[in-house]
């Protein structure tokens, strides 16, 4: 396929999860359902048009007057991509299967220099409306630019198991995608995002995957992971597991030694733990699926307890951009309850003198600082555990980039820290 058939595709697409409400995903999926003849480099073309479009869907709009499918995707060609009208209009004169040609307004609107002039700071944030004074008491002034950070594609990261492999063999094996070191987290390798219709490379099916020699985990999660602290020898309790990834960045950590109870109350959140763990080497993870009593044997007894709440997810909007036009306030709502209710179940395990590690990936003010201070409020038994020396720890001046709440948290975001949104806090039971 050429271009303008890929932009037809993409307005398809778009105009298929507008209608009937589709994740992105599963909307891509069947589009490539219905159009076999279409080959992957088409597909993953395609795919980046409608999350392009949908990442920046509030500022493009603006500057097309329009929110229609054909209008985001014709403004994704010519302000992302580098294509201009005229260019356009000649690729869709001389292709059956382009859109319709250009109107005078359209092209009128793709030519104007400043096409954000006048607009709203919600718009130039490319953030909903409803969320500005949460994302203010996070951001401060930075939030409209982090806003706009949050709107770019995000590069692929991978983090070493030090379990299985180093840092410098899988750097030698994944070269040919131009892996690097990343920045910050130890273990970290980072593969930047492409442009226009550049491919993904599909790292999971790698000689070194398979032999569990690195994990898929944006270096956001990998460094609040090392922020938890957990050493070889410790009783660690994550209680919100999931499919184990912080579970597995710990057991690395520990050498194997000591022991990890993962947990979680949705059987099939937790279910793709097995045979990561088994895959990765990781010996001193203790699965503990719900069920009455599960955890009762360990009450009191933690060193760490680790908390990574269910939250909205705004960290990850640039790579589910369709979640932050979904979003709404009442959800948030919702989650902020969830989080609570977590905090106050977790806290019991910790032992005297240890400590409560609380994360999100959400970049709100309401799941993370709000959260975190109310949590303090209602537990003088705990204190708040400075972030910036944790930080330090892992990465000197590693401090410069995230933003370092009052109460001792860390947010990690796309322009600050070059991650997706993360929020960590730590806090101590006295002894």
């Amino acid at each position: 396929m050429r271009l303008p058939g890929r932009l037809s595709a993409a307005i398809e697409v778009l105009d298929d999860i507008d209608k009937r409400h589709r994740p992105v995903a599963e909307a891509l999926k069947g589009w490539g359902l219905n159009n076999r003849f279409a080959g992957a480099g088409d597909r993953a073309a395609i795919g980046n048009l409608v999350y392009d479009a949908l990442r920046r869907r509030a500022s493009h709009a603006y500057g097309m007057g329009s929110d229609t499918p054909r209008a985001l995707v014709l403004s994704v060609a010519v302000r992302d991509w580098g294509e201009t009208p005229e260019q356009l209009n000649d690729l869709f004169a001389a292709d059956t299967h382009a859109p319709d040609i250009l109107s005078v307004d359209e092209v009128h609107r793709l030519s104007a220099p400043e096409p954000l002039a006048g607009a709203p700071e919600h718009v130039r944030a490319d953030v909903p409306e409803w969320a500005v004074p949460s994302l203010k008491q996070s951001l401060g002034p930075f939030w409209t630019s982090e806003g706009r950070a949050m709107s770019g594609r995000p590069p692929l990261d991978l983090r070493v198991n030090t379990l299985k492999s180093d840092r410098a063999r899988v750097l030698k094996a994944l070269e040919r995608f131009g892996a690097e070191p990343a920045a910050i987290a130890p273990s970290g390798i980072r593969i930047a995002a492409g442009t226009g219709d550049s491919r993904t490379p599909n790292v999971q099916v790698e000689e070194g995957y398979l032999k569990g020699w690195f994990e898929v985990q944006d270096q956001g999660s990998q460094i609040v992971s090392a922020l938890i602290g957990a050493k070889p020898g410790e009783q660690v309790l994550d209680l919100c597991a999931g499919g184990g990834g912080k579970s597995l960045a710990m057991a690395a950590a520990m050498g194997n030694k000591g022991q990890i109870f993962a947990y979680d109350s949705d059987r099939h959140r937790l279910a793709p733990i097995y045979d990561r763990l088994k895959r990765n080497g990781a010996r001193n993870v203790q699965v503990r699926p719900p069920g009455e009593g599960a955890l009762g044997d360990l009450l009191g007894k933690m060193d760490r307890v680790v908390i990574d709440a269910p939250c909205t997810g705004s960290g990850t909007w640039r790579r589910r951009p369709d979640a932050k036009w979904k979003l709404t306030a009442e959800q948030v709502a919702l989650r902020v309850a969830e989080q609570k209710a977590i905090l106050e179940d977790g806290a019991p395990f910790v032992k005297s003198g240890g400590t409560l590690a609380y994360i999100t990936c959400s970049i709100l003010n309401d799941e993370n600082g709000a959260q975190a201070w109310d949590f303090l409020k209602a537990h003088p038994e705990f204190e708040a555990i400075p972030g910036s020396p944790l930080l330090e720890a892992i990465a000197p001046g590693a401090a410069e980039h995230a933003h370092l709440l009052p109460q001792g948290g860390v947010l990690l975001t796309p322009l600050k820290t070059g991650t997706d949104g993360f929020f960590f806090a730590a806090f101590r039971r006295s002894s």
